[in-house]
């Protein structure tokens, strides 16, 4: 008998911390013999080479507006209905109400589980006060929702989503692929010009109000003698102090966060589990983060949690993290790889996803018998 495929919904696969998890669990699931799909709804499909190139099929339906979007679900019901999938998964706001309305469009649901995946907090109701209240009002119809952080499924629940189940699955980190790498960190400081004794902080975050970039900016600006590296869409266009180099987008975090000492998180709001946490500190890399989402279960004991929107507070984290001596620094920094290599692997997300989507093939499986014994 075949195995049934799991059909990922996302409404777009540009460079993010969701994109990027649901590339590691399709991915990591098809080497495991459980077929994947992914749906990109809208037309941004940064990923969409990686993921066929390792035999995860993608459709792009490039709905770039309001009126393609009955289009784009019907497509997505008639896809559903061709491929019979166990599971169909949305991935955040948009991803899963798109997706719960192509799976109840493509009929014979009884066969067929649906899972919602929350990804932020405590997210502003300016922009998202109305799918916010969407969502709540469908929450009841996924057999599950999965949320990557504790501080996002008790917000959800707050703001008055009732799901019939839900879980929490923290993202994993790829432990092997972000590492302290000294060859790395000599060639990207000589390519930037940056001495090989000095300070290096690293803020890797797009350009957008919920990354809070003034208040990082306003802390490294009052310590001029640490060098700042910002990567991120839209950060090629700030206006930064002498010592910050704005990169804009890159495609090798790993060299940058191995060329650094320091990991900022800087996020006002809406941050679930962040990546950039996560990753510097498998880096080797001593982390600054606000309180926000599940940042201080990521940090610990390991590094400096403030406040949001505190410039005080974050430059005072921020510079004791700078005037510790380098050795004790570089201490911090392994027990803060350590703490995610025994927290946060990839292999623990992945194997977490594994059982959710076992247990939906199951039971799907069932239903489908008993609803359709000539199956």
């Amino acid at each position: 008998m075949r195995t049934r495929p799991v059909v990922h919904v996302i409404s777009g696969l540009g460079v993010g911390g969701a994109e990027g998890s649901l590339v590691q669990v399709a991915t990591r699931l098809k080497a495991r013999g459980v077929p994947q799909h992914v749906v990109c709804v809208g037309a941004l499909d940064d990923y969409t080479d990686e993921l066929r190139s390792r035999e995860v099929e993608v459709t792009v339906l490039g709905v770039i507006n309001a009126v393609r979007l009955p289009f784009g679900i019907g497509r997505m019901a008639c896809l559903i209905r061709e491929l019979d999938p166990a599971v169909v998964q949305g991935w955040m706001y948009h991803g899963n109400i798109l997706a719960a309305l192509a799976h109840r469009l493509a009929g014979r649901r009884d066969g067929r589980r649906l899972y919602w995946n929350l990804r932020a907090s405590n997210v502003d109701d300016e922009r998202y006060g109305r799918v916010l209240r969407i969502g709540a009002l469908m929450s009841g119809w996924p057999d599950l929702v999965i949320a990557n952080s504790q501080a996002g499924a008790k917000f959800h629940i707050d703001r008055g989503f009732r799901p019939r189940r839900i879980d929490v699955i923290r993202n994993g980190v790829d432990t092997q692929k972000f590492r302290p790498d000294a060859g790395a960190r000599a060639s990207l400081r000589a390519e930037l010009g940056i001495p090989a004794d000095a300070v290096v902080a690293i803020h890797a975050a797009r350009v957008d109000p919920m990354k809070d970039h003034a208040l990082v900016l306003a802390a490294i600006a009052a310590l001029p003698h640490v060098h700042g590296l910002f990567a991120g869409a839209g950060t090629e266009r700030l206006t930064v102090p002498q010592n910050v180099r704005a990169l804009g987008v890159r495609h090798d975090l790993p060299r940058l966060y191995a060329a650094a000492d320091i990991v900022i998180s800087s996020s006002a709001f809406a941050e679930g589990f962040s990546n950039v946490i996560a990753e510097g500190m498998s880096a080797g890399l001593v982390p600054v983060a606000t309180d926000v989402g599940d940042a201080r279960e990521i940090i610990g004991d390991v590094g400096y949690v403030v406040p949001a929107r505190d410039v005080a507070k974050m430059t005072a984290a921020f510079a004791a993290a700078a005037r510790e001596p380098a050795p004790e620094r570089a201490s911090r920094g392994l027990r803060a790889r350590e703490r995610i290599m025994e927290r946060f692997p990839l292999g623990a997300m992945v194997d977490a996803y594994a059982r959710v989507y076992e247990s939906g093939l199951a039971s799907a499986s069932r239903t489908a018998y008993a609803k359709h014994p000539a199956l």
